[in-house]
Parts: structure tokens; sequence; C-alpha cells
């Protein structure tokens, strides 16, 4: 096995091992460090961590912002954890669900020397993992991942190679006949790393030498497959595949980047926030993530191996069409998809086009 694959394997187990509440050791330069996710590990873990040394919760800029809490390193900040402290402490800094109930819960101390890119690291992992970016994190020994048969992370191989897409394989298409459609196959795009699976829904045979008419659609299943009207991607989906069937051709795809990238469950915390009277972009910060963490990327990836070189872009997102044309895909069109505007969601789609930027 070469290098890459073998990062993507020892990426693929920490992501899994951090979901289960399984702590990884991130090496770096200056040492190793334990790093465990503040949403899944157990209390008895954190404990036998606090053991070993000075521990700290890494969180990112925006949510130590909502916190009061200085991030020395901008985009992390290295709270101390206070002897003693239980783990319902590090879960109300992780999670804001209680934030308004409990507002104070500082002051915060946090961490200013040192090196920060292992805490920074951590956050990313929790991210790839679909969890809350919030990591407790101690100094450890270098042979601590070996004694304990956890999986070792190499910081200066892994963390560059996360900010890079992985390799598309095409596993298979097959027709699938739809009712907007007859005439459509089903193309399953699976990355090297393990990460998960997209899709891409071909209507017809569209002339590979024009641009085709193309929508990139991210993952909703609380829009696209309940119906639910707090969103516009479940119309903004049929609507698609709608005018695709009617011209004949057409490619729209499906990237599985649920909740703009942070994950149904992350998206359901968003909701919740929501209901306490914040916006998409508050909820998306107070959460920790930026506005929107997807990777459009993708899509001139998928359209490329797919030997689409230009598109006529469904979309209202400049950033789709700006992303499109940095990665080589020419947009020489781009379609408009006003549809599924209602009561429940006004305030969304205002927010979107107030500070997203959409064209609505």
């Amino acid at each position: 096995m070469g290098l890459r694959a073998d990062l993507n394997e020892t990426l693929a187990r920490a992501r899994g091992d951090l979901r289960m509440g399984v702590p990884v050791v991130l090496m770096g330069q200056a040492g190793a460090v334990l790093v465990a996710s503040a949403e899944t590990v157990a209390p008895e873990r954190m404990a036998a961590m606090a053991v070993l040394g000075p521990l700290d919760l890494a969180l990112t800029g925006r949510r130590a912002e909502t916190l009061k809490a200085v991030a020395y390193d901008t985009d992390v900040a290295r709270v101390i954890v206070p002897e003693g402290a239980p783990l319902a402490w590090v879960r109300q800094l992780a999670d804001p669900a209680d934030d308004m109930d409990y507002p104070m819960k500082g002051p915060l101390q946090t961490r200013r020397d040192g090196d920060a890119a292992l805490h920074r690291l951590a956050l990313t992992l929790c991210k790839a993992a679909r969890l809350l970016p919030a990591a407790l994190v101690v100094p450890v020994p270098s042979d601590f991942a070996a004694k304990h048969g956890l999986v070792q992370v190499p910081a200066a191989e892994a963390a560059p190679l996360m900010l890079v897409l992985p390799p598309l394989d095409h596993v298979i298409s097959a027709k699938v006949p739809l009712r907007a459609a007859e005439n459509a196959r089903l193309h399953i795009f699976r990355p090297e790393d393990g990460s998960d699976e997209h899709y891409a829904i071909e209507i017809g045979r569209p002339d590979r030498e024009a641009p085709v008419l193309a929508r990139l659609h991210s993952a909703c299943f609380t829009g696209d497959l309940l119906g639910s009207l707090k969103c516009d991607c479940g119309p903004q989906l049929n609507a698609a595949l709608g005018q695709m069937g009617i011209e004949g051709a057409g490619v729209l795809l499906y990237l599985n980047q649920e909740g703009r990238g942070i994950g149904l469950a992350n998206k359901m915390r968003a909701y919740a926030l929501q209901d306490q009277g914040f916006d998409t972009v508050e909820a998306n910060h107070r959460l920790g993530f930026e506005d929107d963490e997807r990777d459009f990327r993708l899509g001139a990836q998928i359209l490329e191996e797919m030997g689409f070189s230009a598109v006529r872009l469904m979309t209202n997102n400049p950033a789709k069409i700006a992303m499109m044309e940095r990665c080589g895909v020419q947009v020489a069109e781009r379609v408009p998809l006003k549809v599924g505007l209602s009561k429940h969601n006004e305030r969304y789609l205002a927010v979107k086009a107030a500070k997203s930027g959409h064209l609505l």
C-alpha cells in the first residue's frame, strides 16, 4: 500500500473511533496528544485523560466567540479544563443547547503559549466525523498509541491530505426510470478515503461537447425525503429534475453534504437553536461551524469524471458558480431556481439572500 492509502485508512479509523468515543493519538513535531470527542467521550475516559496531564478543550473560534473565550490562535481556542471538572461542564461548552438557559459559563481561561496545530487537526477530525467541533486534548508520550492499541495520526502528513479532495471511483451506473424522466441513469461515486458516496443522476444522453444543464444538490433528508417546509431543498430537487426531463438531457449531482456539510445531527441542533430565535448562520456559528462547510469542488470533480467541461448551472448560489470556474468547469449560463417559498421558510430564504449572497 502507498503512503496516501495508508493515511486514508488511518484517518478513516480515526473518524470512526472518535464517533464511538474512543480516543486517538495525534503525533506532531513537538510531541503527541491524546484526543477525544467532547460529544462522545465517556466520563471514565475523560477522567483517565485528566490523570495524564493538563487537559484542554479545543473549540473553534466561532464557538469561542459565543462563550466569550479568547481564541489566541484566532480559529482555535484552547480552553483550560479546571481540575476535577465533570464531563457535563465540558459538554455545556461544546453544545450550545442550553446557552440561553445558562448563558454564564465562564470566565474561561484559554491557553496562549505553544503550538495549536494538533488542536486544530483534532477539530478538523471531529468535523470530518460529523461531530460537534469540540475535542479534549492532553499531551502523552510518543509511544502511547502503541502501548494502548490506539490509532496514531501523523499530523504533518495528515493535515494537508485532509484539505485535498480524495480521488473518486465510479463504482457503477444503471438505468433508473424517474417520474420526471424515464430515460435516467444513476451513477455511484465512491471517495478513495472511505467517506460518503456521492451520486449523479444523468437524464438522457447529454452532449459532452456542449454546456449541460446541471444542478449541484446537497443532500437534505428533511426536505428531499420528508417534505420539510423549513427549506426549499425538496422543491429545488424536483424542479431541477423536472426541467431536465422537459429538455430531455441534464445531470443532477446529489452530494452527501447534509446540513451545509455539518451532518444531520448537527443540522437538527441548528434547527433547535433556530427554535430559540437564531437564524441559520447564527445557529451554525454558535455550534462552532462556519456559515457553510460544504465543498463544491466535489461537483467539479464529478462533472469532469463524467466528461463535462461546461454547464448551464441551475443555482441561486454564486459560490457554486465561482467554485466551478476556479476548478476549470465553465459556467456558460446561470439558470435561476426560485421555488419552494412558504410561510415556514421565509426567514430562512431571506437570511440566505442577506448573509450568504443567494440570488433570490
